[in-house]
């Protein structure tokens, strides 16, 4: 029996809008009490039907063990500033009761061959519907803006190559890797001067703002 794509993926997309929306929560909370944001800002996606049916041709996924067998049909993606602010999310997310941390795959500190580093965190979601609550496998993404950055590009590239780079290309992916390592490590450094000024903007920035909207909304443009 074929799979009607658009019953099926309804909980994952109500599932990737209640994310977004309780994680942007968080953020705000952290800045209306003056207080650093381990979360920069948040993004989500459901995989399209297409790159679905393409995965399970690749990893021989039946239709019957889809929901299980491929956790990333709906995807979070988490920017942090500083590399310190993956901890922080992860203790967060953990804390959580309305979901269940089922795994983690720390590409952070074992980087995959490729360069490629980020944090990916599986969870069980509780989706309610009309016709009861279902259980949905969510991943998520956290990476600094330099991991994001460099990761953006190479699965740009890996669109074109399909995974077969030219040598040169590879060389200076992995040239560029370093350099982004080198730049979160160097961003750590100055860590705390640069949470201080953030915060001390912020508030200047409220002032401002007080009577004219939320600030809060309208900065969600600007980073």
């Amino acid at each position: 029996m074929a799979i009607d794509w658009e019953e099926f993926l309804d909980p994952y997309i109500q599932t990737v809008g209640e994310l977004k929306i309780k994680f942007r929560g968080i953020r705000k909370q952290f800045r209306k009490q003056k207080r650093h944001s381990p979360i920069e800002f948040v993004t989500g996606r459901v995989k399209p039907v297409e790159s679905i049916k393409e995965k399970m041709l690749l990893r021989s996924i039946d239709e019957e063990h889809l929901a299980q067998d491929m956790q990333d049909i709906a995807g979070i993606r988490i920017m942090v500033q500083f590399v310190d602010d993956v901890d922080e999310v992860l203790e967060l997310l953990r804390q959580r009761k309305d979901m269940q941390v089922v795994q983690e795959r720390d590409y952070i500190h074992n980087m995959k061959s490729s360069g490629y580093r980020s944090y990916h965190v599986i969870v069980e979601y509780p989706v309610d519907t009309i016709d009861g609550q279902k259980r949905v496998l969510a991943e998520i993404q956290i990476r600094t803006l330099a991991m994001n950055f460099w990761a953006t590009i190479e699965h740009s590239l890996n669109y074109k190559y399909h995974g077969d780079f030219p040598e040169e290309i590879k060389q200076r992916l992995e040239i560029t890797a370093k350099i982004a390592y080198q730049l979160d490590e160097e961003m750590r450094q100055i860590r705390d001067d640069i949470k201080e000024a953030q915060i001390l903007f912020d508030v200047e920035k409220r002032k401002l703002n007080d009577g004219v909207g939320n600030s809060d909304d309208t900065d969600e443009f600007y980073r």
